[in-house]
Order: structure tokens, then C-alpha cells, then sequence
């Protein structure tokens, strides 16, 4: 659980395994092995995380997983699935390039992450 959503959640915000290990204090080998399940951050580090990520321990360690994130998750693929389909979509009159369309949907979900976070903690 804990490499999926460390994963996620870096690439989510644009980091390599270097910056992000480098944000909190630990060596980039130290994020892949994380990242990778081989290895699990130690209590002080794992408190870094939360704090970069504005999350709790329980959102790494799964354990508030609620059961309707499913159908979130199921929706936000239905989101993204429109936006990829439509050509000029604009946001406040400004043009998305396809390119950028994956981004907003990161987006969307580091928000959604940041926002069950902080109500978890």
C-alpha cells in the first residue's frame, strides 16, 4: 500500500525520486526501495512524508482506505476519459493541450488525496 501510494503521490506532484528524496532527507535509493515495497520507511521518515504530502501515516499505511474510493476512483476515470477525448478544451478561456490533460487529472487526484489527508489526521 505504502509504495503505491508514495509513487503515486510523487508523480503526482512532477518529483524524480531524487528531488523528493532530497525534499525529506533520505537518499534517492532509499525512495525506489520504497517505492519498490523492498523496503519500509523508518517512524521519523515516514512523518516526513506525511508532512510533504499533507497526509496521515494511515493514508500510506492503508489503513482509512474508505469503500467509496472505488467509486471515486471510478469516476475520476470517467473524468479523465472525457477531457482526453475532447479537442479545445479550455479552462477560464485559457487552451488545455492534450499534453497537460494527464496533468490535470494528477491533479485532481493530489487534491482529493490532500483533502482525505488532512480530514484523517
Amino acid at each position: 500500500m505504502l509504495a503505491e501510494r508514495l509513487r503515486e503521490l510523487r508523480k503526482t506532484k512532477g518529483l524524480t525520486q531524487l528531488q523528493l528524496a532530497q525534499q525529506i532527507g533520505v537518499s534517492a535509493s532509499a525512495i525506489g526501495m520504497y517505492e519498490q515495497g523492498r523496503r519500509e520507511p523508518d517512524h521519523e521518515t515516514l512523518g516526513r512524508l506525511c508532512s510533504f504530502f499533507h497526509v496521515s501515516s494511515d493514508f500510506f499505511l492503508g489503513a482509512n482506505t474508505p469503500a467509496q474510493q472505488k467509486d471515486l476512483n471510478e469516476i475520476i476515470e470517467s473524468v479523465r476519459e472525457a477531457i482526453l477525448k475532447q479537442e479545445g478544451l479550455m479552462f477560464n478561456g485559457i487552451l488545455v493541450e492534450p499534453a497537460d490533460s494527464e496533468k490535470i487529472i494528477n491533479a485532481i487526484k493530489l487534491g482529493i488525496s490532500f483533502v482525505l489527508g488532512q480530514k484523517n489526521e
